[in-house]
């Protein structure tokens, strides 16, 4: 009997320590990052960025896997569904922490993936065609309220950041303008330079060249703080608009069971090449701004993201897409 119970022993200690040693080797292969928009965009360029600190930190190859389509849902179900192993990532924007612009959702974020790390936020920049006769978001405000629905404001399409954004200070100011949407941010600020449209919201990288030539008047940023790379440009918070934030953020996810140790390790590792000045530069220079902060910063920031977005869908009256 003796025998027997040390034969048992022995071999539940032999099955269980592949899994221990597996533990403690992760990761063990290639981790995927999938991004669920086409490469060249702020979102698959920052998870390259990541990607290339963590192949040199990690110990693994890390590799990027664009899955476009469906404003991104398409790759954050991929996620959501794939094995909760650590070894397929999801590298989303803030799109994923609205799920009530979408009518069909076949996960739930809050339930199928988990958060590992912030990236970097992209605070927006309000611009407005230079024959605009305002110079302040104030001068702004009160120019829609005199002359309600004159004002056309140009966005990326239904439901992008540069849309919800103007919806934002549109519930929150009273103000009534015409949202006119583009089929992207480049022919938008086009619009916007052109005179079609007189404003918009805009990712800063888009049109820092056009703001310095002076086709472009920049207003305020939408974050909570001045933008590194627009010092000189007040927040709308600063404009009077208190506790407006809109702005659009980068962050790592992976799906729900993915062990707590494979999630440490990820979000440690990236927090901590978030910190490299190389990687620092990159970012900044893409209009993003690195993020400080792991797993429990990010898991309380997607908390509060969710529900105040739906907020603002619903005040826009946007449909579900």
């Amino acid at each position: 009997m003796r025998h027997r119970f040390l034969y048992a022993a022995a071999l539940a200690l032999a099955i269980a320590l592949p899994g221990v040693a597996s533990a403690q080797q992760y990761p063990a292969r290639t981790i995927r990052v999938v991004v669920g928009f086409a490469a060249g965009g702020a979102t698959d360029l920052s998870a390259r960025f990541i990607a290339q600190k963590l192949s040199e930190t990690i110990g693994q190859q890390v590799v990027v896997d664009n899955r476009p389509g469906a404003a991104s849902t398409l790759a954050s179900e991929l996620v959501a569904r794939s094995a909760p192993d650590g070894y397929t990532l999801l590298l989303a924007n803030a799109t994923v922490s609205m799920p009530s612009l979408f009518a069909k959702l076949s996960f739930d974020v809050r339930k199928d993936l988990v958060p590992v790390s912030l990236v970097g936020y992209g605070p927006l920049v309000l611009v407005v065609h230079p024959s605009l006769p305002v110079k302040s978001t104030k001068e702004l405000i009160v120019l829609a309220r005199r002359k309600p629905g004159m004002l056309n404001y140009g966005s990326a399409g239904v439901g992008s950041m540069t849309h919800l954004g103007m919806a934002l200070l549109v519930s929150m100011t009273n103000v009534e303008m015409v949202h006119v949407p583009y089929k992207g941010s480049v022919p938008a600020s086009i619009g916007v330079i052109t005179g079609e449209v007189q404003l918009m919201f805009s990712s800063p990288a888009a049109v820092m060249s056009q703001i310095r030539e002076g086709r472009l008047r920049a207003l305020a940023v939408s974050g909570t703080t001045r933008s590194a790379v627009l010092p000189d440009v007040p927040t709308l918070a600063e404009a009077g608009l208190t506790g407006y934030d809109a702005t659009s953020w980068y962050g790592m996810l992976a799906p729900a069971g993915t062990p707590g140790p494979a999630i440490s390790r990820l979000g440690d590792e990236t927090t901590k090449a978030l910190t490299t000045a190389d990687l620092k530069e990159r970012l900044l220079n893409q209009g993003i701004e690195p993020a400080k902060g792991g797993t429990e910063e990010f898991a309380a920031y997607l908390s509060l993201e969710i529900p105040k977005w739906a907020r603002v869908i619903k005040a826009a009256g946007i449909p579900p897409q």
